[in-house]
């Protein structure tokens, strides 16, 4: 019973979210208070676990996310995004455009949301088919699924952050980054591949715009340097890998203690806010207060989701269901890099139902987090490949019920038809590869 109750919590947050469009935060905390007093939880100790789930993850990424998303707004609206862009492409060259625009989208979605992202980047993805002679089908699948792997599997971007903090892997996110970037580039090459064999394919209706690659980089004025545009990614991702290695070989003392200061993601986070600064073109309202305002308003959906997300873990750790779900003998059928396959059908089965991958990473890495302890998956890497695994599935797959399925479909001018052939197929192998890639580093680094 304890079982069928988890289950129809989750088909009750799944048919609010889609069939009556209620936010995924509040379908989250339906679905929340639903498993809580179906499985015969003291009312007030209900609120009580909602209050310390939705505090407890908060406290531990809230800020994180906040200052990610900072990050990314400042390098959209200032230019540095543009500006990354076109150095990949000065060293890729312009006979691999395809390739150009998959690394592009690779470095640029892991601070900028990959709706974001490809809008931006939009009238130079189409400039540069233009110039290349290429399918714009082709470079937009390729920009995309470029996007759509560092956004899924990357810190610190929302998603895989919160499914690190619910699963306990908050204090390994330098491990975590470091195999998301390695789970990313076989997910980005599978997504290259689709566009470059498949979408390369797919005709889109010309609109008539000439648009000129040399215009659209002018457009742009002055853009910052290379080192500046680049800096706010590379030094969080820096500092946390410091604080790592310094945690990893347990070295003690002052030193030792500063560098593990500077590698806690809060504070890395916010010396890339800091760094992303120095983007700004002038220092006044419109830069100081209304571009941080912007990036406020889109991290609340983002927190509240999450929140939300660590309430219903919250509560179902504080029920029967747990201790039922670690008292399963799972080691007998799922044992190692094959237990990866549960968190990732689960998140497929999610993504595909209602269309949030953040949502699919929040909700699939709550209902697992019970199964862990009984499993012994614990430790950095083991639990940064949860994470991966969770990833995969949240990338499978994007279609009509997701908004960055639009984006491109819109942008793009793709029919809907010919958007599933390229878009949808796309994320459905970039998910296939992504978790067959995560089980094999599984059976050789665990």
């Amino acid at each position: 019973m304890l079982f069928i109750v988890l289950l129809i919590g989750v088909l009750l947050v799944v048919i609010a979210a889609t069939k009556f469009k209620l936010h995924p935060f509040l379908s989250l905390i339906l679905g929340t208070f639903f498993v809580g007093m179906s499985s015969g939880m003291p009312l007030m100790k209900i609120v009580e676990n909602v209050n310390t789930g939705f505090g407890d993850l908060m406290g531990g990424i809230g800020l994180v996310i906040v200052f990610g998303t900072i990050i990314g707004t400042i390098l959209e609206k200032s230019g540095a995004a543009l500006r990354m862009a076109e150095v990949v492409l000065r060293v890729v060259g312009p006979k691999r455009p395809q390739l150009a625009m998959s690394l592009i989208g690779y470095i640029v979605s892991i601070p900028v949301f990959c709706d974001s992202g490809f809008v931006i980047l939009s009238s130079l993805r189409k400039a540069l088919a233009n110039r290349a002679k290429v399918a714009v089908a082709s470079m937009s699948v390729a920009l995309a699924t470029g996007l759509y792997a560092t956004h899924t599997l990357v810190p610190p971007t929302p998603g895989p952050i919160a499914a690190a903090g619910n699963i306990g892997a908050g204090s390994f996110l330098g491990t975590v980054i470091l195999i998301g970037l390695i789970t990313a580039i076989p997910a980005t090459i599978a997504g290259y591949f689709w566009a470059t064999k498949v979408a390369n394919k797919i005709e889109v209706e010309d609109d008539g715009e000439e648009i000129n690659y040399e215009d659209i980089v002018k457009s742009f004025g002055k853009m910052p340097s290379t080192f500046l545009s680049f800096l706010p990614i590379v030094l969080p991702i820096v500092l946390i890998g410091i604080g790592s290695i310094v945690t990893y070989l347990g070295v003690k003392g002052g030193l030792a203690s500063f560098f593990l200061f500077l590698g806690s993601p809060l504070v890395a986070l916010l010396a890339g806010v800091i760094a992303a600064f120095a983007l700004l073109p002038k220092y006044n309202e419109e830069t100081m207060t209304k571009w941080v305002g912007e990036a406020l308003l889109d991290a609340a959906p983002i927190l509240l989701i999450t929140g939300a997300g660590g309430a219903f873990g919250g509560v179902i750790k504080n029920t029967g269901i747990a201790d039922m779900i670690q008292s399963w003998s799972l080691g007998d059928v799922f044992s190692g890099a094959l237990f990866l396959i549960v968190p990732f059908l689960i998140a497929a089965a999610l993504k595909t139902a209602q269309g949030s991958s953040t949502a699919a990473l929040v909700i699939t890495s709550s209902l697992i987090a019970p199964m862990l302890p009984g499993l012994e998956i614990e430790g950095a890497v083991p639990l940064a490949l949860v994470v991966m695994a969770v990833g995969a599935g949240a990338m499978t797959v994007s279609h009509v019920n997701d908004s960055f399925f639009w984006v491109v479909t819109e942008f793009t001018g793709m029919k809907v038809t010919d958007a599933y052939k390229a878009q949808t197929m796309a994320t459905l192998l970039q998910g296939f590869v992504t978790i067959v890639f995560a089980m094999i580093l599984w059976v050789v680094l665990v």
